[in-house]
């Protein structure tokens, strides 16, 4: 009970506190941060006595023993004593492996384990988000299909324009998704480890321990990159640290996602204003503390809020990545610190929250067909122009005819606050005569929706499913989540 007041006369950010999965917290966590610094300990270890140095096995068994045994408290008190957390967790795991102690670190900068750490977390956790990304690709599929032939008012500049369907509006946001899709896969497999490069990039510690034999730096650092844990490829050129454009590229894809997420939640908000789509919404919960009737769109409301940050924390990698003087300075460590988990935690919670979204979004036909029923009569008056001509009357005329009682009919709706009578006006009309019996068919919805059906199909079939492939295994998981 103390420990708990205690931590609450703390500052604990909501992104982990309030939202991020515990796979995305772990991945950023100190306990997977310090042990994959032993890790890449042991393999430095045990690369060194393959290729001739004086290491034991009985050295390297020692150090395997206590590679998960990490005693935080001793680390903290050695940072503070040594400021340099690295030289800390040295120490502190010297502590518990004395026979060991003498070949820990050896040869290494403290960039060794620290980015190479960092590109691995960097990696795990594209490999947290990119089938969480595909769930929402596929339930956002679904719901395209569903309501791929279902016509609804497209809008430009927010104003009524031409009709589209439900659907179709759909897969403007997964074209959007399958780009990010795309470029977190490419961050992604874009990665590569730092390896052992030495405190300037030119490996001469190790060349220096290896006695000027090149070849065995260079197997050292092949050794390296062979471990199932690691990257795969190594970059050939380094300064101290890998090149901090790295980062770039990787927060670049996260903050391009979060700009895909506010436009598609923002689109919700907007839909939900209007009554036509709303975001699921729990039996009990409650929209307002004062206006019962409410029902709010508040995850979407979140994922605008969190992808608002997302973006803005693109800033911090291209002003790193810019000030790195020379072979580097010490400018990017606290800044990567915040950067670097928080772009990964918010983009986690984001897409966690838009899978709940889109599993459970409402859909009210008979709201969409109102307000198209509102809008139709004046998008359907060229339709009346060329079936009045093809029944012999003048362009013009007729032009001239609809253009009156259109304005006649704007202004019941915008002056008096009344219904589109266009139709009506039309109807009783002598001059328009000849079409009468054809005017239901002239304003039949589907008729105005070009091939926004046959779009979706051939979209969801040839750029979508594919891309959802090498997740289908994954597909079933389900969010729990906490509002």
């Amino acid at each position: 009970a103390a420990a708990g007041a205690d931590e609450c006369m703390k500052y604990r950010s909501p992104l982990v506190s309030r939202y991020a999965s515990k796979e995305m917290a772990y991945n950023f966590s100190d306990r997977k941060k310090f042990s994959t610094w032993r890790k890449l300990w042991i393999y430095l270890a045990k690369a060194e006595k393959a290729l001739g140095l004086s290491i034991t096995d009985a050295q390297i068994a020692e150090m395997e023993s206590h590679a998960e045994d990490i005693d935080f408290a001793m680390a903290a008190e050695e940072e503070r004593k040594l400021r340099h957390d690295v030289m800390a967790h040295v120490h502190t795991f010297a502590h518990c492996c004395p026979s060991a102690a003498p070949i820990i670190h050896l040869g290494a900068t403290s960039c060794y384990v620290g980015d190479n750490t960092d590109l691995i977390m960097l990696r795990d956790g594209f490999d947290v988000l990119l089938p969480k990304l595909a769930r929402v690709i596929d339930r956002l599929s679904n719901f395209a299909e569903k309501y791929a032939d279902l016509p609804t008012l497209g809008f430009t500049h927010y104003q009524p324009a031409q009709l589209t369907t439900v659907g179709k509006r759909a897969c403007l946001w997964l074209q959007d998704l399958a780009m990010d899709m795309r470029n977190l896969q490419r961050a992604r497999d874009d990665l590569r480890f730092r390896g052992v490069k030495g405190t300037t990039g030119t490996q001469a510690s190790f060349l220096q321990l290896f006695q000027g034999d090149h070849d065995k730096v260079m197997m050292e650092n092949q050794i390296q990159i062979n471990h199932p844990a690691f990257l795969t490829l190594a970059y050939l050129v380094t300064g101290q640290t890998y090149s901090r454009k790295v980062d770039v590229d990787c927060l670049s894809s996260l903050a391009s996602l979060g700009a895909t997420v506010h436009k598609i939640c923002t689109d919700i908000r907007l839909l939900a204003n209007l009554k036509e789509i709303e975001e699921p919404f729990e039996k009990e919960q409650i929209g307002s503390s004062a206006m019962p009737y409410k029902r709010n769109p508040m995850r979407a409301e979140r994922c605008c809020s969190l992808a608002r940050h997302l973006v803005a924390l693109m800033a911090d990698p291209l002003q790193t990545a810019s000030v790195q003087w020379l072979e580097r300075t010490l400018d990017d460590s606290a800044n990567r610190r915040i950067s670097l988990p928080e772009s990964f935690l918010t983009a986690d919670i984001i897409l966690s929250t838009l899978q709940n979204i889109t599993e459970g979004l409402v859909v009210y036909p008979k709201v969409i067909e109102r307000h198209i029923r509102h809008e139709l009569p004046f998008m359907a008056t060229e339709n009346i122009i060329m079936a009045m001509v093809k029944a012999g009357g003048n362009r013009q005329d007729c032009h001239e005819k609809i253009r009156v009682l259109s304005q006649e009919a704007a202004a019941v709706v915008k002056q008096e606050g009344g219904d589109n009578d266009l139709l009506a006006r039309v109807q009783r009309d002598p001059y328009f005569a000849p079409i009468l019996g054809q005017l239901d068919a002239l304003l039949d919805p589907r008729t105005f929706i070009g091939r926004a059906p046959q779009q979706v199909t051939r979209f969801l079939s040839e750029e979508v499913r594919p891309l959802l492939e090498p997740y289908n295994a994954k597909m079933d998981v389900k969010i729990e989540l906490e509002l």
